[in-house]
């Protein structure tokens, strides 16, 4: 007798909406690339950067369907944030004083 994977619905919809997510972030800032990196038992972060620098990210439940979802979407993922992709990153002021004031005790955001 074969086996038949079980398909968690559930899981599927996560995997879906993430893939949406991935898909609207992508299309405003003219295309994205990726990298997904587990953060322990909170799941995976999928790390987006835009053709435009832009940035943000998304936590998935687990690194499973991170990837499933990155895959989804269609975007070109990374093992690791450095080198060229890292440096596609365009910060501004908001997150160099929010990263100071965090670090350093540089100027609040307030």
């Amino acid at each position: 007798m074969a086996e038949t994977q079980q398909v968690d619905p559930k899981a599927e919809r996560k995997v879906a909406r993430l893939a949406k997510q991935i898909g609207a972030f992508s299309k405003a800032h003219g295309g994205a690339e990726g990298q997904v990196a587990y953060i322990g038992e909170r799941g995976a972060r999928i790390v987006l950067v835009g053709e435009d620098g832009g940035w943000g990210d998304l936590v998935a439940p687990s690194y499973e369907l991170a990837e499933k979802a990155v895959e989804k979407a269609g975007i070109t993922v990374h093992e690791d944030f450095d080198g060229e992709f890292a440096a596609k990153v365009k910060t501004g002021r908001y997150e160099w004083t929010r990263m100071a004031g965090i670090q350093v005790g540089g100027p609040s955001n307030t």
